[in-house]
């Protein structure tokens, strides 16, 4: 990227995660994505006069869960504030949250991108509600309100400005979905808008001490569109300042089909919100007994995988990452872990043709059960069937039919040991088809040994055990001197 070398970019995210609660923060209205506008509503949402709102325990809980994943200090006690702001979409005419006392206070999450690793600081994570939609493209001279979104509970984790690249903004909220999905807190569909995210991004030159101005940005509907929103950004500041002008503070809107941002509004220096505390809401405790019931309950998160998948089987980092992308692949790793000892070969076969299959449909469910998995794997290492013969013809056989054993597939598809020819003969015909390799084998090229083996696989239809086949050649060639 242009100018890099002189100026540096300093970028904090605000990442909402709409919590996946079956009711709102403060009423008993339905959460259901994709309901008639208008229809989760009731006199709380739409804030009749003498309405009392009522708070969500398991909001706070899954709360409570974020911040633990984070390594965050949880408050034991906690007040809602109200933001006094206009808001045509909340009914109330302010948003209810926390200011003064977050739930969750500091915490860090480590991620790795491409050119390296860091670790992402937090600033806090705080419970608030979400506003309604405006709905601005239906007619060109009318906005319309949909309000089954307001009040759906939110957490808002907001990191320190310490990220300084788009790379390393898209691998934050990447652990961050993956976090949270494996929380069961939120699904992290960014496209439907239950993960959001606003980047704050600024530059300055290398040497200075003063960081430049800020520059809010919204509406990104992806991880890749937020990177692309952030690299456009970074260019145009450095662009601005190179022409020796001042970068505008202000809200800036993400235009993804032509990868531009552009200005909504400019910023004050300081925002007056008017916060003060909600006085229809008592204060809540978190007492040690209720956190230690939530501690207690959590679900690894893919850090604590990453770290036992490479301890415990003995994975490479980056099989580790691969294997705890999705929580459905982890836990399925794990299942079949605990039937046998080839845990290499497990997760080969989960990162090669299940993760094929996987990519393939639409809905990424994995195609067979651990124990065809296990039985397949341990048929194959014990040199029962070729690596080749059980991805081209038993696996599919098995995707077939989930209660189909190994066995029972090698049997329906004629390959049981009773029906393999002795491969002695096929070898020899392979050799004696290929006079001028033999040859070139014996003068120093043993490389051509896989060439051999090839040929003898493709003439048994992939039946033939590849180390089998591999020492009947050294054999064969070595008489052949």
């Amino acid at each position: 990227m242009s100018g890099t070398t002189e100026y540096k970019a300093v970028i904090g995210l605000e990442v909402h995660i709409q919590l996946l609660t079956e009711s709102k923060l403060f009423a008993a209205d339905s959460t259901a994505y994709g309901q008639p506008p208008n229809t989760n509503v009731s006199v709380i949402t739409l804030a009749h006069p003498g309405i009392l709102p009522k708070l969500n325990k398991k909001a706070v809980e899954y709360a409570i869960r974020m911040g633990l994943a984070c390594d965050s200090r949880i408050s034991r006690y906690c007040i809602f504030d109200r933001k006094n702001y206009f808001y045509p979409d909340l009914p109330k005419g302010f948003q209810t949250t926390q200011d003064r006392t977050p739930i969750c206070i500091g915490g860090e999450v480590p991620v790795a991108f491409k050119d390296g690793k860091t670790v992402v600081k937090l600033n806090r994570i705080h419970l608030e509600e979400d506003a309604g939609k405006s709905i601005h493209d239906e007619h060109s001279d009318e906005s319309f309100i949909d309000l089954n979104r307001a009040g759906v509970p939110l957490v808002e984790l907001v990191t320190e400005p310490v990220i300084h690249s788009a790379e390393e903004a898209m691998a934050f909220l990447t652990e961050i979905r993956q976090i949270v999905r494996y929380l069961e807190i939120c699904d992290g569909n960014m496209e439907q808008g239950s993960l959001r995210c606003d980047a704050n991004i600024s530059v300055m030159k290398i040497n200075d001490s003063e960081l430049g101005k800020k520059v809010e940005v919204k509406n990104m509907n992806s991880i890749r569109n937020v990177g692309k929103a952030i690299n456009h950004e970074i260019e145009r500041q450095i662009g601005v300042l190179k022409g020796g002008a001042e970068v505008i503070s202000e809200t800036r809107l993400f235009d993804a089909d032509r990868g531009l941002t552009s200005g909504m509004r400019t910023k004050e220096e300081l925002n007056d919100y008017r916060y003060f505390p909600e006085p229809d809401l008592s204060p809540f405790e978190v007492s040690d007994e209720w956190l230690k019931e939530i501690a207690s309950k959590m679900p690894s998160t893919p850090k604590v995988l990453r770290e036992r998948f490479a301890e415990e089987y003995s994975l490479s980092a980056y099989d580790a990452r691969v294997l705890t992308d999705e929580k459905e692949v982890a836990v399925f790793f794990e299942e079949a872990c605990s039937k046998t000892t080839y845990y290499k070969a497990i997760s080969n076969w989960i990162m090669g043709p299940i993760k094929s299959i996987m990519n393939e449909v639409t809905r990424k469910t994995i195609p067979i059960t651990a124990d065809q998995l296990v039985a397949l794997v341990e048929k194959i290492e014990t040199g029962g069937i070729s690596f080749s013969l059980a991805n081209k013809q038993v696996f599919p056989y098995l995707m077939k039919d989930r209660n189909a054993t190994v066995e029972e597939a090698l049997k329906s598809l004629g390959l049981t040991e009773s029906n393999k020819e002795d491969i002695s003969a096929v070898v020899l015909d392979v050799l004696n088809a290929n006079p001028e390799k033999v040859k070139a084998f014996q003068n120093g090229k043993k490389g051509l040994i896989g060439m051999f083996v090839g040929e003898v696989m493709k003439k048994t239809n992939g039946t033939a055990d590849p180390k089998k086949t591999n020492d009947l050649l050294q054999d064969a060639l070595g008489k052949m001197k």
